[in-house]
């Protein structure tokens, strides 16, 4: 009776799973289908640039910033103080170029338990133009990024865009999978959300966001209360009817090399973060991991092998509307046979997402609040 109820159970998870792989693929060929606006645009750009530290390959992403092909822009820096490693490194950069605009601020130790948010706050405040790119430390991007997103911004009605990602793995195995997970499960989430539900929300890794819309909601002294504060002023934004979009530019997400351990803590701190900030999508979020639960079918009813095999084929094809026909995505093209492995990793850890309420980042401790915000412990 117990294995005919589990297997009823799983059956119709299942199911839902196969119905979202479905979706991920319609969900992809709708954001491929969308148009860019026909009139050019041109207007003057400001660049934000949050840092701490040297990332792996932080001299080659950041020179990409430098070599934009684009009239007017300007890059702002900013770091707590002089000793930080990447200040020598700006510093030669803008040497090196020196008819880019930049501005380097030390914003010293941060008043706010969201550091990013502070630095965002400083630059913004001595940025020069009302267009702004917030882009972190680890992306890398080619010469058209801001030639498309002004394109793009072009559209009156657009106040906040994000640019989704292909995240590019750096040595350790661990990342290897973290990078697939990103390039075919969650890329396809944010697809299905944007197709079923519009653009409600932003993300982290770049945003570009006109200055009155982040003033309209409440600004960075707000933001700044939220460990997901990318997600909250997309959400907020949305909220009071200012257009949220999904850019047509795909940049590279370098991930580092991580071990296991950190790792493991970062996407924690991930999942966390999203059970607090979109509760009900964090529950939804088993249906993007459908060879779990047909591996634990399997497990109970082995007759249904087939679905086993139905499910690979549905996962698969998912995973190629994302990596391949979006991101165009080298590592799953060539490594295709770690996604389950990744598959299991990435169930692990979303259940165990479920489970406590505080988070290391950057070596500091917080406590996650139910509504998303978070404090110093």
């Amino acid at each position: 009776m117990l294995t005919t109820i589990s297997a009823i159970l799983l059956g119709a998870l299942l199911l839902g799973s196969w119905v979202y792989c479905v979706l991920t693929g319609l969900a992809a060929k709708r954001y491929l289908a969308q148009p860019l606006p026909d009139q050019l645009n041109q207007e003057p750009i400001s660049i934000l640039k949050p840092l701490a530290g040297l990332d792996d390959g932080l001299e080659e992403n950041l020179r990409t910033f430098f070599t934009q092909d684009y009239p007017d822009f300007e890059i702002l820096f900013a770091m707590r103080t002089p000793a930080d490693p990447a200040h020598a490194l700006v510093e030669r950069l803008r040497a090196e170029y020196p008819l880019v605009p930049t501005q380097l601020i030390l914003t010293g130790e941060p008043p706010w338990p969201n550091a990013k948010s502070w630095s965002l706050h400083q630059m913004q405040q001595r940025a020069r133009h009302s267009l702004l790119v917030m882009s972190d430390s680890d992306i890398r991007v080619d010469s058209q990024m801001l030639k498309t997103l002004a394109r793009e911004f072009a559209d009156p009605k657009l106040a906040v865009t994000t640019c989704p990602y292909r995240a590019v793995p750096g040595a350790s195995f661990w990342s290897k999978l973290e990078a697939i997970g990103m390039n075919t499960e969650f890329l396809g989430g944010v697809l299905v959300a944007r197709m079923l539900n519009g653009m409600d929300f932003a993300l982290g890794p770049t945003i570009a966001a006109r200055r009155d819309a982040i003033d309209a909601v409440g600004g960075w002294p707000y933001l700044q209360e939220f460990l997901a504060e990318d997600f909250v002023l997309g959400n907020e934004a949305a909220a009071k009817g200012l257009g949220v979009g999904l850019s047509s530019y795909v940049i590279e997400h370098r991930i580092g090399a991580q071990g296991l351990v950190k790792n493991f803590t970062h996407r924690l701190r991930w999942c966390r973060s999203t059970r607090r900030s979109r509760p009900a999508g964090y529950i939804g979020q088993l249906f993007t991991n459908p060879l779990p639960i047909a591996l634990a079918l399997w497990a109970v009813l082995p007759a249904t092998w087939p679905a086993l095999l139905l499910t690979t084929l549905n996962r698969a094809l998912a995973g190629h509307a994302t990596a391949e026909q979006v991101l165009h995505d080298p590592l799953c093209r060539r490594q295709w046979y770690l996604v389950p492995l990744q598959d299991i990793l990435s169930f692990a850890v979303w259940l165990a997402g479920f489970f406590g309420n505080t988070i290391d980042w950057r070596g500091e401790s917080y406590r996650l609040e139910k509504d998303g915000r978070f404090t110093r412990q």
